[in-house]
């Protein structure tokens, strides 16, 4: 199937075909064989009952053994030239004018997965991510505060049962095309801003927090994060509701921090700026600066998703600090 549906260049999301094994001549020829069947079925049904009202244990004996064949022959598979189990079927989903390319789809992917597998990137690919690993948030943080106290804050984040992405012992987090960032690195600014009181309790009782389930979901996460809010933001009297758990994760200081995260990372491109990068793009040719177009494809679309990063954490209400008790 892999040759033929490689025939069409792939289209993110603009795709015209998709390419699929075809069972209807298992099907088709199954049903023949149902139809052809059934009336001995039939035969086989109305002898069972006539000997149970004969009670007759030898014919029932009898009836029994042939039951298994008959079954049998009714769901074997045909054979014949009309059967073929590598049969293919082009499938239409989008129309597509006289003189127009068609294009097929090799699955939705970033352009670091396209460019890996097939050699190629596309422009203002809706799939694509940014990356930022696990040590430049604690080289971060550490620049903030100190090594050491990063280093205390990323064991409790993990001690709690939270991690990252993992690729060959790296942990990362990924930012979406949209600037969302990954749900366990506000987690774990969050924690990294905690009052020391505070983090010391929460210590404390980190063991009695962990699941014995791993965290499937976005949800999973949560409500193991709604445990943590209960230890860092008790309820006095118990009166106090528990907060929007999602919105205590979206204050001014994780905001902040993201913003400084972000601008560490996009560091690493070097001292142009993302403007100079779309100026190059543009000049550059797909075909004789093959390596240089894709590598700045990336560049590009990883530059304007930090700043949709930097653009959602500005967005983000400013929230006063509490004390906690």
């Amino acid at each position: 199937m892999v040759p033929l549906a490689d025939l069409f260049n792939h289209k993110t999301d603009g795709e015209h075909v998709h390419f699929t094994k075809s069972d209807d001549s298992d099907s088709d020829e199954e049903e023949d064989g149902d139809d052809q069947n059934s009336g001995e079925e039939g035969d086989v049904d109305q002898s069972n009952i006539d000997l149970v009202e004969e009670k007759d244990d030898d014919d029932q004996s009898n009836a029994s053994a042939d039951e298994p064949s008959t079954v049998e022959n009714s769901t074997a598979k045909p054979s014949g030239e009309g059967y073929n189990d590598e049969d293919l079927e082009m499938i239409i989903v989008r129309d597509a004018n006289p003189g127009d390319e068609v294009y097929n789809t090799y699955g939705t992917m970033g352009n670091a997965a396209l460019l890996h597998r097939y050699g190629f990137t596309e422009l203002d690919n809706p799939y694509d991510i940014v990356n930022i690993d696990l040590t430049l948030v604690t080289k971060w943080c550490s620049s903030k505060y100190s090594h050491r106290y990063a280093k205390a804050r990323v064991s409790l984040w993990h001690k709690l049962g939270y991690s990252g992405c993992t690729s060959e012992d790296a942990e990362y987090f990924e930012i979406s095309y949209d600037g969302e960032p990954q749900l366990e690195l506000l987690i774990l600014l969050y924690i990294i801003f905690l009052e020391p009181e505070v983090y010391d309790k929460l210590v404390c009782v980190a063991e009695d927090l962990v699941g014995d389930d791993d965290q499937h979901d976005e949800q999973d996460t949560i409500d193991s994060f709604a445990k943590v809010v209960e230890v860092t933001r008790p309820a006095k009297n118990g009166v106090e509701k528990l907060p929007d758990v999602k919105k205590l994760l979206q204050s001014e200081s994780i905001g902040s921090a993201l913003s400084s995260i972000a601008d560490n990372r996009e560091s690493l491109y070097g001292s142009s700026t993302l403007k100079d990068d779309e100026e190059k793009l543009r000049t550059c040719s797909p075909v004789g600066e093959r390596n240089i177009y894709h590598s700045l494809v990336l560049r590009v679309s990883e530059r304007k998703i930090l700043g949709r990063l930097r653009k959602h954490a500005c967005s983000w209400p400013k929230t006063k600090k509490r004390k906690h008790t």
